[in-house]
C-alpha cells in the first residue's frame, strides 16, 4: 500500500478539491442567480420609466448596460435611443447617431435571441427609421427585410397588436407609393415591393381585434383607409372614435386633430 501518511494526505488533498469544485459550483450558480435577478430589477425599472414617458431617464438608465449580453435590455434599449431620436428638443446631427445607434442594438438583441417577438419588431422599426437617411434605393431595398421581421414577430406573439398595426403601416406606405417612386422601384428591382389598401385595412382591424382601442394611430388608419377606399361611412366612424380618443401624449394631439380636419374636410364636400 505504500506509505499510509502519504495515502492519507492524498486522500485529504482530494477531498479538499472536490470541496472547492463543489463550493465553487455554488457560488457560479448564486452568481448567475444573483445576475438574473439584477437584470429583472433592471427591466422593472425600465418598463416603470417607459410607462411613466420619462424617455430620457429610460436612456439614461439603460445606456449604463449597452454591453449586456441580454436580448430583453437591448431591444429596449434600442426602442429607448429611438425615442430620444424623437424627441422635438433633439438636434438633427444628435438624431442620427440615435437612429442608428438604436439599430445596431435592435440587431444585437436579434443576434442573442432569434425567437423573440420584440427584437423582430425593433429591428424592423429601426431599419425603417435608418432608411431616412440613405436615400429611395436602400429605402426599397430595406423594405422586404422589414416586412419580413414584422411578420416574425407577428408569427412569434399573434397577441402583439402593434405588430400587426406596424404590417399595416407597411402594406398602406406601398398602396399609397407615388408613381414616380414605383417608377424608380421597378427600374431598380425586377419585383418592387407592392400591397393594396385592402391588405392594409386588414392588418388594421386584425390589431384591433386583438387589443381594442389600443392605439389612436390605428383608428385614424382604419379611417383614412376607408376614405381611400371611397367608405365614406365607415371612415367617418373610425375618424370619430380617433377624435375623440382620450389623449395621453402629444402624437395623440396630432391624431386628434388630423381626424378632425378630416371629417370637416369631407362632411363639407357632402
Amino acid at each position: 500500500m505504500g506509505n499510509p501518511g502519504t495515502f492519507k494526505r492524498g486522500l485529504l488533498l482530494s477531498a479538499l478539491s472536490y470541496l472547492g469544485f463543489e463550493t465553487y459550483q455554488v457560488i457560479s450558480q448564486a452568481a448567475v442567480v444573483h445576475a438574473a435577478a439584477k437584470v429583472e430589477e433592471i427591466l422593472e425599472q425600465a418598463d416603470y420609466l417607459y410607462e411613466s414617458g420619462e424617455t430620457e431617464k429610460l436612456y439614461q438608465l439603460l445606456t449604463q448596460y449597452k454591453e449586456s449580453e441580454d436580448a430583453e435590455l437591448l431591444w429596449r434599449l434600442a426602442r429607448a435611443s429611438r425615442d430620444v431620436a424623437q424627441l422635438s428638443r433633439t438636434s438633427e446631427e444628435e438624431k442620427k447617431l440615435l437612429v442608428y445607434e438604436a439599430l445596431e442594438y435592435a440587431k444585437r438583441a436579434l443576434e442573442k435571441n432569434e425567437s423573440h417577438f420584440a427584437a423582430h419588431k425593433w429591428y424592423a422599426i429601426c431599419l425603417s427609421d435608418v432608411g431616412d437617411y440613405e436615400g429611395i434605393k436602400a429605402k426599397i431595398a430595406n423594405a422586404y427585410i422589414i416586412k419580413e421581421h414584422f411578420e416574425k414577430a407577428i408569427e412569434l406573439n399573434p397577441k402583439d397588436a402593434t405588430s400587426i398595426h406596424l404590417m399595416g403601416i407597411w402594406c398602406y406606405t406601398f398602396a399609397e407609393m407615388p408613381w414616380y417612386q414605383r417608377r424608380i422601384a421597378k427600374m431598380l428591382f425586377a419585383t418592387p415591393p407592392s400591397s393594396t389598401y385592402e391588405k392594409a385595412l386588414g392588418y388594421f382591424h386584425r390589431a384591433e381585434q386583438v387589443d381594442p382601442n389600443f392605439y389612436s394611430k390605428n383608428l385614424l388608419l382604419l379611417g383614412k383607409t376607408y376614405l381611400k377606399l371611397h367608405n365614406k361611412k365607415l371612415a367617418a366612424f373610425w375618424l370619430m372614435k380617433a377624435k375623440d380618443y382620450p389623449a395621453h401624449t402629444e402624437e395623440d394631439k396630432q391624431i386628434q386633430t388630423e381626424a378632425a380636419q378630416l371629417l370637416t374636410s369631407f362632411s363639407e364636400k357632402n
